[in-house]
């Protein structure tokens, strides 16, 4: 680790990180992203294509790391036909793409399935963390155990400063939602319940099983078979068996969910989950004649991602906090993506605040020109998470924002994202970054 880099993480462990100066920041990240081009350039295959064509050698300007950057579907540029017919060496040699250490240590003998593939990269200590490819292929993000590390102490150290509450440990934890099952949600998991919670009380965890990326593969695979028509009835029948029985498996979490909330009112209470399932949650606890005079009014909730999908009426969020007696400032909301490692916490005054080591970098919408990074900006969001270690850290999402430079009246001196965050996808049915047809070509092509 190159001494700018070091400089900069250490930021994570001041009491106010959003307060760095500006001016000096950019220097230090540009020095950052510089020595993390030296250190990952022979390492990662992706980065050094990238560098080769775009012909930079070194980052002296934020625009210098533009043509450096990875579209967000370069994660997701695997052949289909890997997963579908097993072939886990290969799909191995197109994860080796992307990772900034080799592979070579990874057990392939007899992989029974993509959950066991997984189950091996993470044993030999190279956990994937994967999107959840609802609407179609999971990106497949590899990552190191210092990553894992980082996300969770991330996670509390940011909710701590969104929330000015100080990690007391005096909290039952309850986690309202199934997650999917990779290694960066257990470990963000496990983080907040030690941050947070009370040692002796252990995690409350929604009671249906984890979502695997294999079941979501198998899923997606058997979707797109029906509609070309080459779907077995059996499979058929197979696949509306297990949605059955996790139907019936929700419906009887909700229940258990609803009771122990309300056998746990009189204490402090950490609430993490998603929307969608806390306003069911709260809809039981309500049934059961419960509400926010009935709970503690130190209540706390930790709430990732949007809505996904998911059709609420507009007060949902008032209808959650509401019944469990959560106040504005106890209400942790953050803006993030698998495809960093850390995350953006929102402050009183409605903006997510971008960590001092995660660079934001708005570019037009085509992905290739960086517009000014002063005063407020909208266009299609890039980072540069300089604190990831198993892989590299810049990447172009998929999503639009509005980006204000100039500082916050919170006290925040750091980036802040605002509320108008919408995917190009949404708006406009589809999306298209400029480079990530190259890019997918040639990560397919190392498979």
């Amino acid at each position: 680790m190159g001494d700018a880099l070091e400089r900069l993480l250490t930021f994570r462990h001041a009491e106010d990180c959003y307060a760095a100066p500006p001016t000096d920041l950019a220097t230090l990240q540009l020095e950052a992203m510089n020595e993390r081009l030296r250190e990952r350039l022979d390492s990662i295959p992706l980065v050094k294509y990238r560098a080769e064509n775009a012909r930079i050698q070194a980052v002296r300007d934020f625009r210098d790391v533009v043509p450096l950057l990875l579209p967000h579907t370069a994660y997701k540029s695997y052949p289909e036909s890997l997963l579908v017919k097993e072939k886990w060496d290969r799909l191995t040699q197109w994860l080796r793409s992307v990772s900034a250490y080799p592979l070579d240590d990874l057990d392939l003998a007899a992989v029974k399935d993509v959950d066991d593939w997984i189950a091996r990269l993470d044993a030999a200590g190279h956990p994937v963390s994967c999107s959840s490819g609802t609407t179609g292929k999971a990106a497949m993000l590899i990552a190191s155990r210092a990553d894992t590390e980082r996300a969770a102490e991330d996670s509390v150290r940011a909710c701590a400063w969104a929330t000015r509450t100080r990690p007391a440990r005096d909290r039952r934890v309850f986690a309202l939602a199934p997650v999917a099952a990779v290694p960066r949600n257990f470990a963000i998991m496990r983080g907040l319940r030690e941050g947070f919670g009370k040692p002796d009380v252990p995690l409350f965890t929604y009671p249906v099983p984890p979502i695997t990326i294999g079941a979501i593969t198998r899923m997606v695979a058997l979707r797109k078979s029906v509609v070309d028509g080459t779907a077995l009835p059996a499979q058929i029948a197979a696949y509306e068996k297990t949605t059955e029985e996790r139907t019936r498996a929700v419906e009887g979490a909700l229940t258990i969910t609803a009771d122990a909330l309300v056998q746990a009112r009189g204490e402090k209470l950490y609430l993490i989950g998603l929307w969608g399932d806390l306003y069911k949650v709260a809809a039981a606890v309500r049934e059961r004649g419960f509400g926010a005079k009935d709970f503690h009014s130190e209540n706390m909730v930790y709430v990732g991602g949007g809505l996904k999908r998911a059709q609420l009426p507009a007060n949902y969020r008032e209808y959650v906090c509401e019944t469990f007696n959560i106040s504005p400032e106890r209400n942790f909301q953050f803006y993030g993506m698998q495809e960093l490692n850390s995350i953006a916490p929102r402050c009183p005054r409605g903006g997510y605040h971008i960590p001092p080591w995660v660079v934001c970098l708005p570019l037009d919408k085509g992905g290739e020109t960086l517009l000014p990074m002063t005063g407020e900006v909208e266009g299609r969001a890039a980072f540069f998470d300089l604190s990831l270690d198993g892989r590299w850290g810049g990447v172009i999402s998929g999503d639009r924002i509005e980006v204000d430079f100039g500082g916050c009246a919170c006290g925040a001196r750091t980036p802040a994202i605002r509320d108008a965050i919408v995917r190009y996808a949404d708006l406009e049915g589809d999306d298209k970054i400029n480079c990530s047809g190259t890019v997918d070509a040639y990560v397919r092509g190392m498979a």
